[in-house]
């Protein structure tokens, strides 16, 4: 089967590498354009990620998909869920490990939600997860974004940033979604 060309729509380097490193795995050649679907607000990292790529696909005219994830921290109620990434440039890790002071708790997880769309189509979600906790400091300067400061299931007590890429794409959420996706797209490829 030849290589089939698919575009992420992110403006995240490091995103798009970690991405990129997973579907190596996968007779897909995957190119990355800094489109801005539009975003809307919502509780649901997967309703924004369908919507981001229906509507990055028809501006661009090209197969697209998206990736969005949250933090969703249970002593926090969920919170920064989908926020995570305004929350991060606002108050940044350390204002999360503030607010995670005297948490009885410190249950975490991370949900990714990979969504794909062929131009003037709606798009098909596929979802992963990464339970874990929030680590009492910042910790390794690995990854991106909260990696510091997750402590994934399976990961030994390490963070996220205390990992190597390889490392981090045998347990992380990304991974998860990334690759139901990549295995949905090569097997309707084949019909």
């Amino acid at each position: 089967m030849r290589e089939q060309v698919v575009y992420f729509a992110t403006g995240n380097r490091d995103k798009f590498r970690e991405v990129e490193e997973i579907l190596r795995d996968y007779p897909i050649t995957v190119e990355r354009i800094d489109v801005k679907g539009r975003e809307i607000q919502s509780d649901s990292v997967e309703d924004i990620a369908v919507e981001s790529a229906t509507n990055a696909a028809s501006k661009t005219n090209l197969p697209v998909f998206v990736e969005d994830t949250g933090l969703f921290i249970r002593h926090l109620r969920g919170f920064p869920g989908p926020y995570a990434a305004y929350v991060h440039r606002t108050i940044g890790l350390q204002g999360i490990l503030t607010l995670m002071e005297d948490a009885p708790t410190r249950e975490a997880y991370f949900r990714s939600a990979v969504a794909f769309a062929y131009p003037g189509r709606r798009a098909t979600v596929f979802v992963g997860e990464v339970s874990g906790r929030v680590a009492t400091s910042i910790r390794g300067s690995g990854g991106f974004g909260y990696d510091p400061i997750f402590e994934p299931d399976g990961g030994g007590g390490r963070t996220f940033g205390e990992m190597s890429l390889s490392e981090k794409n045998r347990l992380s959420h990304r991974v998860a979604a990334v690759r139901k996706f990549a295995g949905w797209y090569v097997a309707q490829r084949r019909d």
